[in-house]
């Protein structure tokens, strides 16, 4: 790994920054697009926990030098450059995952992180916690021989071959229902329950006989099959479940969520397959047998005995929860089966019983980030890729149908279980405070990406967590971490250098009703030691989330209004945005003025990854984002927008990002296009509703242009 050389700009006071002119789009969305394929490989400190709609962390570096260096500074020239901004202060005021925190602290800048959510909180001090890796395994070693074996007896079965116990690394389970007539249909939309993540290439995949429940080896889409156990002739493709209904034997159909509704109770399941590890590293699909089952009655049996720390909190309704609620998941607790609840509890309760505070709530992060891959919500990816499809997959808490049952502590050959990810996530997330590494493309002759190299181009991220201003401006490395609403922090006015975010969505997606999942179970262990987990779950009345522009733009407004107040006169607001509807760019042009800022310049740059679930799903999904430079205004705001100059600029950097490999959908086209104008829109007196047409208008003129020019 390669160190750089050093530059110090402690020193700078030159009031016009790099990023108010110029920013590298190109080379920064090159980057990104190689970071987002791997991002928790890339940059594991942000991914020692689930967040939703993590930033990548190239490209807040490229932002965090752009937003304190000097115009002609040369961002992408110095970019794997040490830097040295000791004594300039870096605002979050919605810090998420700490994405911005991380990347201002290894250019040697002091920090303040504000979220109103209390896992952000809790997961970005874990994150930018140091703790000796030899301690962490130590802890790890004596958690193994406390509570490992006892937790991987419930998850074993006999090799039919030699009779002999081995450890099962996957149940499939599927959810039955039950008809007014008494009739038990089990959720199968087919009956291929497992198969390669690469079909075409590896066609081999495993299929249930829908009579005797035995497990059949055969192509992936094959439609006609006899099972050799019991003789049954079935089409594997064609289960009784079809989109939202169930068809009976007899070929009645009735709506799956009525049914379940009936029953005032979650869905039953049923386990009908395994897949088992033999000891020559061997993976066996083997079918459900008697004495598995008697293995989950025991489970069963053992939780009702014993006392342990697992959720008694409601699932609150919500746009994100009502779809679990409409599937009666009511309790947190219902997201688990017995095993689950069992082996988890046991887990956390030997957690809790860790001396060494900072030690134990490093493990408690990562139990939290465990219950992600091993609940009833998850499903199987396939072979050939990491098993487990964890249940934020989608934005929305979706029941599956076929669940995946996760094995809790694991084995070496598992995924996203307690031992796999202390080795893949926490373990490197400590390494990088150490390393903290860049990625640097490696092109041929002809610029094109033929591999990637990790740089040193930081410096050790070793900080101060504090709690108060006081606190913060004693130390020279210092992160101040807050838990609340960001409208009023307790900060100095004019204290800090400069605003960098990544604020919430303009849409339906609430992350506290996402978050409560985790926070069920760790904020009654935790209470006693953080003020922010004694509430009822993880919302705020103060949440900068709506689905209404105008409430939305108020919302915002608010906390804008307090970055204003704390910044220096020259100081900058930055943050990244994109949506597809002109009434989201409204809103946060509105936002923007109301809090006395002006947009001086609008920089696309790559932001997620097209085939990301859930964008996937998404006809042409949005994979920009546009860095949104604020500073503080005081001009009239009367003149007129320069529509035309917009146009042109936006057609100029789309056609810059797609020379360098960028592909472009419509929707990003429609991002370039709405930053531009909101440069020109912030600086006029202009309504809501007169922004919003003007957007809409460009909007329905670039789609007519597109279609024109393909």
């Amino acid at each position: 790994m390669k160190a750089i050389e050093h530059q110090d700009f402690t020193s700078n006071t030159l009031d016009k920054k790099e990023i108010e002119s110029d920013f590298p789009i190109l080379e920064v969305s090159q980057l990104a697009k190689k970071e987002s394929w791997r991002k928790e490989i890339n940059r594991p400190i942000y991914h020692i926990h689930k967040w939703w709609a993590k930033r990548l962390g190239s490209v807040f570096r490229a932002i965090s030098l752009a937003a304190l260096s000097p115009e002609k500074f040369h961002t992408w020239k110095n970019f794997y450059i040490r830097q040295d901004f000791r004594g300039k202060v870096v605002l979050d005021p919605f810090m998420g995952s700490g994405t911005t925190l991380g990347e201002s602290l290894k250019l040697g800048c002091k920090v303040i992180g504000c979220d109103i959510n209390p896992i952000s909180t809790f997961l970005v001090r874990q994150a930018l916690t140091r703790v000796p890796e030899s301690e962490l395994r130590s802890t790890f070693a004596q958690l193994e021989q406390e509570v490992a074996k006892e937790i991987q007896q419930y998850y074993q079965t006999r090799d039919p071959e030699t009779g002999e116990w081995i450890p099962v690394l996957y149940y499939f389970w599927v959810k039955i229902i039950t008809t007014p007539e008494g009739e038990s249909i089990p959720l199968f939309s087919n009956y291929v329950f497992a198969k390669n993540a690469y079909p075409q290439k590896k066609p081999k995949s495993q299929i249930i006989c829908p009579n005797c429940w035995n497990i059949i080896e055969d192509r992936f889409d094959t439609t006609y099959l006899p099972c050799p156990h019991c003789q049954t002739q079935f089409n594997p493709q064609q289960g009784p479940a079809k989109g939202q209904y169930v068809y009976s034997r007899s070929g009645k159909r009735y709506k799956i969520k009525a049914l379940i509704q009936a029953q005032n109770n979650p869905p039953e399941h049923r386990m009908y397959a395994m897949l088992a590890l033999r000891a020559n590293g061997e993976k066996i699909y083997l079918p459900v047998k008697d004495e598995d089952l008697a293995l989950f009655c025991d489970a069963i049996k053992r939780l009702a005995r014993e006392d342990l720390p697992i959720p008694t909190m409601p699932v609150r309704p919500g746009h994100n929860t009502d779809q679990a609620r409409g599937y009666n998941y009511l309790q947190w607790r219902d997201f688990f089966n017995a095993r689950q609840l069992l082996c988890l509890g046991l887990l956390l309760r030997a957690i809790l019983n860790i001396e060494n505070k900072a030690i134990q709530e490093q493990f408690i992060c990562l139990f939290s980030s465990t219950l992600e891959f091993n609940n009833l919500f998850c499903s199987f990816k396939g072979e050939g890729t990491g098993a487990v499809r964890h249940m934020f997959s989608h934005h929305i808490l979706k029941p599956e149908r076929a669940p995946l049952e996760n094995s809790v502590w694991g084995t070496d050959k598992s995924s996203g279980t307690f031992a796999t990810l202390f080795e893949s996530r926490l373990i490197p997330a400590k390494r990088y405070l150490d390393n903290p590494f860049e990625i640097s493309i490696e092109t041929d002759l002809f610029g094109n990406s033929i591999g990637s190299h990790k740089i040193t181009a930081s410096q050790a991220i070793n900080v101060s967590l504090v709690e108060s201003w006081e606190a913060f401006s004693q130390q020279e490395q210092a992160a101040l971490i807050l838990n609340g609403s960001s409208d009023r922090l307790p900060i100095p006015s004019e204290a800090v250098d400069v605003v960098i975010t990544d604020p919430p969505y303009f849409d339906f997606v609430h992350y506290s009703e996402l978050s409560d999942f985790f926070f069920a179970w760790i904020a009654p262990v935790l209470k006693e030691r953080y003020s922010f987990f004694r509430c009822a779950d993880s919302s705020h009345f103060g949440e900068v989330q709506h689905n209404d522009p105008r409430l939305f733009a108020q919302q915002l407004s608010r906390v804008f209004a307090e970055c204003y107040r704390t910044l220096k006169y020259d100081g900058l607001l930055i943050f990244s945005f994109h949506h597809s509807r002109s009434e989201g760019w409204a809103a946060i042009c509105e936002a923007i003025r109301a809090s006395g800022f002006k947009v001086v310049a609008a920089h696309p740059v790559h932001a997620e990854l097209k085939v990301a679930t859930p964008k996937t799903s998404v006809t042409e999904p949005i994979s920009l984002d546009a860095i949104l430079v604020c500073c503080k205004s005081e001009e009239d705001l009367n003149s007129s927008v320069d529509i035309i100059a917009s146009r042109m600029k936006a057609e100029r950097l789309g056609k810059m990002l797609e020379s360098g490999g960028i592909k472009l959908s419509e929707p990003d086209r429609f991002v370039i296009l709405a930053s531009q104008l909101l440069v020109e829109m912030s600086k006029k007196s202009m309504s809501f509703e007169n922004m919003n047409y003007l957007l809409q208008q460009q909007s329905i003129t670039t789609n007519i242009v597109s279609e024109a020019d393909g």
